[in-house]
């Protein structure tokens, strides 16, 4: 199943996508013909209630789908993050090419901002060198801010401290099933589904507080910065998660194409990692990082104001949105 939230009506629910992403069904509306089912009040809740739930919505939607009343058209709706208020966010570094990349991308933008043409030609011509062999030992990570979530369709203003905009093809999962010191090969058992990220980024402000070593903080934090969607698509319908065809368009021009395979430790074995003695719970995001070519950083092609950014991955649909300086 896909499965979206929505707002309708001024009401928050959720829902599953039918027809070719063309519609949603509003499962709450159909179980309350049938008796309310608190399991629907929302994405979160409907994750919470366990497998379960998921066959009853199916059921639902076998019994009334193809009633026009709780069939709704997605263009006649807001479809917001499929879980505005994520119970944790991790976001990965998983893709070597990225993990090269961005670095050269970082040193290229501040020779650009003094001018250095040379300095530019010197980046250029050095080889990407060798991964840092902390990529191969474990999963890197860092935390980021749940309540600052978005979806598909919102307008991202961006953040007055800085002028590098930024995006990141990234995608990832959401959580089920409270647990601790869980083993790769059971993590299977705690992935919801998956879905669409952007991790839109304030490059020069990133560039500065990650001389802190750190990691990452004002140049990923900020309102609606951290964009996921359009849905949640489960295990079942996505097949293998690592062979996704993954595209970056910006005004309807493709910035770069990849493919999912290629992270150097799965969702499973990020999974096992995270739960060394700290407990998962259900509900939680984590993102893959950024898919080799995936950001502007890597390819010296930044955003500008009114820009619109369309990130595809193969089986999961599209997410779009667009940026504009607060200041424009």
């Amino acid at each position: 199943m896909k499965l979206a939230t929505f707002r309708s009506a001024g009401q928050d629910k959720i829902g599953i996508v039918q027809s070719n992403d063309s519609r949603v069904f509003d499962i709450a509306a159909a179980a309350a013909r049938d008796g309310q089912n608190p399991a629907f009040k929302s994405m979160l809740a409907l994750i919470d209630a366990g497998p379960r739930a998921l066959e009853q919505a199916a059921a639902l939607l076998e019994k009334h789908g193809k009633d026009p009343a709780l069939s709704l058209a997605t263009s006649s709706v807001d479809i917001l993050a499929p879980v505005p208020e994520p119970r944790q966010m991790r976001d990965g570094m998983s893709f070597p090419l990225h993990i090269l990349q961005a670095p050269r991308g970082q040193r290229k933008l501040v020779a650009r901002a003094k001018g250095d043409m040379a300095e530019l030609a010197r980046i250029d011509a050095e080889p990407l060198g060798e991964l840092p062999e902390v990529y191969r030992k474990q999963p890197i990570f860092y935390i980021t801010n749940r309540f600052s979530v978005r979806g598909t369709n919102t307008t991202v203003r961006w953040p007055r401290y800085s002028k590098v905009m930024d995006y990141e093809l990234e995608f990832g999962i959401i959580t089920r099933n409270r647990g601790a010191n869980i083993s790769a090969a059971k993590a299977k058992d705690h992935i919801f589904g998956y879905t669409i990220f952007n991790d839109f980024s304030a490059r020069d402000a990133q560039r500065i507080e990650m001389e802190g070593r750190l990691g990452p903080a004002k140049g990923k934090s900020f309102d609606g910065g951290n964009v996921m969607g359009p849905w949640i698509v489960t295990p079942d319908e996505i097949g293998d998660p690592y062979k996704l065809k993954m595209e970056a368009r910006v005004n309807g021009e493709t910035r770069s194409t990849g493919v999912s395979d290629g992270m150097l430790f799965s969702f499973e074995e990020i999974i096992a990692h995270v739960t060394q003695d700290e407990t998962l719970m259900p509900g939680e995001f984590i993102g893959s990082g950024t898919v080799g070519n995936g950001c502007g950083l890597e390819l010296g092609w930044f955003l500008e104001h009114g820009d619109t950014v369309e990130l595809e991955v193969e089986k999961i649909g599209i997410l779009k949105n667009r940026v504009e300086r607060q200041d424009a």
